[in-house]
């Protein structure tokens, strides 16, 4: 596990692209048709031929060789055999990787340059690359376009691209019943390593997982701002905060910290990887505190009853309602036969996290993203916010245009503000759940904008042009992703502390 690399690993791949098979007649895969052009280019001037010339020698007509020294041709293998014999080198030399010349790798990486989508959205014209260009032109040329290249990907992890990378992550989970196995036979392998067997995970049971992981557990009061813990690879220590003013539960913050240790994560080259890693080692987390053979004979025993209820996960196992909702949609397609959806919604109507496998239209934008997304004003996760009894959980159906769901929810206060926290399920499931007696019924047309987006026709007439709203500002909106592998973390600041605390 590496931590704190540079931006060489946090820029996209772009070298691990498909090769077609290959046919007898055809060019070697992964011919790279820029190289090869200028590569012949050199070395049939080298040898003093003119295009004619070595057109009379392979047999081809000058036209074709010249889209072939452009890089517009892609060659079949028996012309290359030609050209190398014409040209007098080995089909090695032909295909070397290296450019013959300084020149000719400059020429090569403009040609790149100027046929990659980044160039596209310059709308630029291209230059004519030919041997009448200066080398200081074709130089300065792709000097700019490099660091171009490079500021481009130092602010790859937009909020675009997060909300891209958020958006086919959950189309995996998605795809997957968002069950894990893998994650699951690590989570077992770790509860026999320390003899656990059954009841809530305890702080001393968890204090032996770290032990035999072989890590040293340090509560700190000046832990970084930017991070929950920090792992001392060199001296197989992990640091957590002592405060106990906080969000998340610290038996979860532990074990996702040994999550990354024990799945072998090495640093994110993207921010998609980023995400990809904390999920993981959510998962993780989730699998050792409500271990899978313990939480299904639970839930089995409940849905025989059909009392199936979060807020009984959450006071069998010690956890909050948010792990267990979480914990819940991990098991219950795979195990139950449930398919089901969970939302995380802010009081202010904005989705914080969400994630479905039951057809439920959650709305989202251009990329697939929905976190960031006002939810629907009739669905549950708005409504509890109004309901007088916060003890309970509210229970409401809701017909929408892809079917009839139940869904069950609770609220939340945390530092940030409230939140529900909701799991809902198909009509045809709600059998199996506490709660689907419940009288409280709300009808959603969205995505159609007159559900609850454009404001009632009356009230518009009313007051359409009427009203200027203060708006609060919402600064987030305006910032770029934070910076680095580990998003916002400061990289001085963690390796400062380490430093600070090496000797104790």
């Amino acid at each position: 596990m590496h931590f704190f690399t540079y931006p060489s690993e946090m820029t996209p791949g772009s070298w691990n692209r498909e090769v077609s098979p290959q046919t007898p007649s055809a060019a070697p895969a992964g011919l790279d048709v820029i190289s090869l052009g200028r590569r012949v280019r050199h070395l049939r001037k080298q040898a003093g031929l003119t295009l004619d010339d070595l057109s009379a020698a392979v047999g081809t007509a000058p036209s074709q060789l010249s889209l072939i020294e452009n890089g517009k041709r892609e060659p079949k293998l028996g012309l290359l055999q030609h050209l190398a014999s014409a040209l007098n080198v080995s089909m090695d030399q032909l295909l070397g990787a290296e450019p013959p010349s300084r020149r000719a790798a400059l020429e090569i990486e403009l040609e790149r340059y100027q046929r990659s989508p980044l160039y596209e959205t310059l709308n630029l014209p291209k230059i004519r690359i030919s041997s009448r260009l200066p080398l200081d032109v074709l130089e300065a040329q792709v000097g700019l376009l490099h660091e171009l290249e490079r500021k481009m990907n130092e602010q790859v992890a937009t909020p675009e691209e997060a909300r891209r990378a958020n958006g086919e992550l959950r189309a995996m989970m998605r795809e997957r019943g968002n069950y894990f196995p893998e994650y699951e036979a690590e989570a077992q392998k770790v509860l026999k390593a320390v003899g656990y067997t059954t009841g809530p995970l305890s702080q001393h049971v968890i204090a032996d997982i770290a032990e035999n992981l072989g890590f040293t557990l340090h509560h700190v009061g000046d832990l970084p701002h930017s991070t929950r813990s920090v792992t001392d690879l060199k001296n197989r220590r992990i640091y957590l905060t002592q405060n106990q003013r906080t969000d998340h539960d610290p038996r979860s913050v532990l074990l996702q910290a040994l999550g990354h240790y024990v799945l072998g994560h090495e640093t994110p080259k993207n921010y998609g990887d980023f995400l990809a890693q904390r999920v993981a080692t959510n998962y993780f987390a989730a699998a050792l505190l409500l271990p899978e053979q313990a939480t299904m004979e639970f839930l089995h025993q409940a849905k025989a009853a059909k009392e199936i209820a979060v807020e009984d996960i959450r006071d069998a196992f010690a956890v909050s309602y948010e792990t267990a909702a979480h914990r819940f949609t991990n098991l219950a397609t795979q195990h139950l036969g449930i398919t089901t959806h969970f939302q995380k919604t802010h009081q202010s109507g904005i989705i914080y996290k969400a994630y479905e496998n039951d057809g439920v239209a959650f709305p989202q934008d251009h990329t697939g993203a929905i976190e960031g997304q006002p939810s629907c004003k009739a669905w549950t996760s708005r409504a509890v916010f109004d309901v007088p009894d916060k003890f309970s959980a509210y229970s409401q159906y809701t017909d929408t245009p892809s079917g009839t769901y139940w869904c069950t929810a609770r609220t939340e206060r945390s530092a940030t503000g409230e939140f529900s926290l909701s799991i809902g399920v198909p009509y045809q499931h709600v059998k199996w759940f506490r709660g689907r007696e419940t009288t409280a019924r709300a009808k959603s047309t969205c995505p159609d904008p007159n559900c609850c987006k454009r404001p009632p026709a009356e009230l518009a007439s009313h007051w359409a042009g009427n009203a200027w709203p203060s708006a609060r500002a919402h600064s987030h909106l305006l910032a770029a992703m934070p910076p680095g592998a580990f998003p916002g973390v400061d990289e001085t600041e963690v390796y400062s502390f380490l430093q600070a605390h090496s000797g104790s």
